[in-house]
């Protein structure tokens, strides 16, 4: 079952806890504020043709990190390659994105979203493409993933579907728990195509 507690599942807290030199509890509010931004991005970014097909592409690169059950091994997880990723899927408002998940109550600030991001991002990105794939390794061909499985897969994960019209509007729910509706803004501008 795909599902954001499946994901987060994936997520090696206590390895990103010791990582980066914070308390589990630390970690892990930062990690649940961190990954619907991170799929609220990449939803935005498979909304448009241009953005679904080089997401797919990056798919194609990510499938083997998270291998059967359980949490992924942090000491396979490319920070440089995550950097990349975070850079593509909020461009210009990277940073906008990192002050408000900072802001949030118990993230740790700038400075650990900053380096939690990019450890983040490969993570997802390989479990979307675990999904899309059914576990298998290359990612889906590019018709399914315009007909709406990578939106549709992404939506789930965020808890709505991308057929609605108010996908803003549930990123932003999603969002404002934790960073007082200001993460919601920036990605409704990147859903409305503002990038």
């Amino acid at each position: 079952m795909t599902s954001f507690d499946d994901l987060l599942s994936q997520v090696p807290i206590a390895q990103i806890a010791d990582q980066l030199g914070v308390d589990q509890a630390t970690a892990t509010t930062a990690v649940q504020a961190a990954l619907p931004t991170l799929l609220g991005g990449l939803q935005a970014n498979a909304a448009q043709p241009q953005g679904a097909a080089s997401l797919l592409g990056a798919l194609n690169n990510h499938g083997g990190l998270v291998e059967g059950e359980g949490a992924v091994d942090l000491h396979q997880v490319d920070v440089d390659d995550g950097e990349k990723i975070v850079d593509n899927v909020f461009g210009d408002e990277k940073n906008t994105v990192i002050s408000a998940l900072g802001a949030g109550g118990g993230t740790g600030g700038n400075d650990l979203i900053g380096k939690l991001l990019p450890i983040l991002a490969p993570i997802v990105l390989a479990y979307v493409a675990k999904q899309l794939t059914g576990g298998g390794g290359a990612a889906a061909p590019a018709p399914q993933a315009s007909g709406g499985g990578l939106g549709d897969l992404l939506g789930g994960l965020l808890g709505g579907s991308s057929n609605t019209g108010g996908l803003g509007g549930v990123i932003g729910d999603a969002l404002s728990k934790n960073a007082g509706g200001a993460l919601g803004s920036v990605l409704g501008g990147l859903l409305g195509g503002k990038r």
